[in-house]
């Protein structure tokens, strides 16, 4: 059902602030990769690698299509499973792709070394950035927050600015461009296990809620005839599937890069031989006196070479 009683759900609508972002961040981008970086990077080093600028161009496309027409406006007007599906991607997908695309140099040139430096370190250390976002989320799921945004546009955009900064801070020990502050593979599967428990909390209770929990989302148009409480729950499902689902990826895949650097040492201590062989040009170990050491010499008996 596309048009019920009037309305036309997938009429488009311009909207020249998202243009402005998205546009914006993009210029930043060819800027700092054009001009500030030949002038930072030394010679012979690349400004960024190719995986870097294919990760950008995927960040700026998912920030426009979580941001502009139609997700935008049937998130904002009539679903609340469209509200979930577009902040699952501006915390879950376009934080993480960024940082990827962000080169160790550029991050350390937008910190400086100031107290802007030392509060973003101290803020995207595991346990802040996790109490940051998480708290956040409950707080942007709360009934008064959700209604107000949604009918308040100031309150809209500062609800996902915070929402998208907060994400930037959980992901930087994952992802992040500044080694530092990467934790380790196993500390970052348990940090990512324990950031996919919270969300539980108010995908669950939009799940098992029998009445209407965001009243701004009761209007008499339904896209497609989901009513608000099919909505409710589509959109507690997504939040637990979708965004569950993503962290476990991620946690798998640290396990594999985990795994495969056990494997790595593993065969690198094949080769190298056995720890004790200390031969000389890999000559074997000569007998004295029915003895032999690693350098040819007594035991006891330290030899020097000439």
């Amino acid at each position: 059902m596309l048009v019920a009683a009037g309305v036309d759900f997938w009429r488009w609508q311009p909207h020249p602030e998202v243009w402005v972002l998205v546009g914006g961040v993009a210029a930043l981008a060819v800027y700092a990769l054009r001009v500030v970086g030949p002038k930072v990077v030394p010679k012979g080093q690349p400004v960024a690698s190719r995986q870097q600028l294919a990760w950008l161009i995927l960040g700026i496309v998912l920030l426009w299509l979580a941001s502009d027409w139609p997700l935008h406006d049937i998130a904002e007007e009539y679903l609340f499973s469209a509200h979930m599906i577009q902040h699952m991607l501006l915390t879950y997908f376009v934080p993480p792709v960024l940082l990827l695309a962000t080169p160790e140099w550029l991050a350390r040139l937008v910190l400086g070394r100031g107290r802007a430096k030392r509060a973003f370190y101290f803020l995207a250390r595991p346990v802040p950035a996790a109490l940051i976002f998480n708290g956040f989320l409950l707080l942007t799921h709360a009934p008064g927050v959700v209604n107000l945004s949604v009918q308040n546009p100031v309150v809209h955009y500062l609800v996902h600015t915070g929402l998208v900064s907060s994400a930037f801070l959980l992901w930087m020990p994952v992802c992040g461009p500044l080694p530092e502050l990467r934790i380790s593979y196993p500390a970052q599967m348990l940090y990512l296990f324990v950031t996919s428990i919270i969300p539980t909390v108010p995908a669950g209770w939009l799940t098992f809620a029998d009445g209407v929990v965001y009243s701004a989302y009761d209007v008499p148009a339904r896209l497609w005839g989901i009513s608000v409480t099919s909505d409710q729950q589509a959109a507690g499902a997504i939040m637990k599937l979708v965004g569950g689902s993503f962290l476990w990826v991620v946690i798998t895949l640290r396990f594999f890069q985990w795994a495969a650097k056990f494997s790595d040492t593993d065969k690198a201590a094949d080769q190298a031989g056995p720890a004790h062989d200390l031969s000389w040009n890999g000559a074997a170990p000569r007998k004295v006196n029915g003895t032999s050491n690693g350098n040819g010499a007594r035991p006891g008996v330290t030899a020097t070479g000439s």
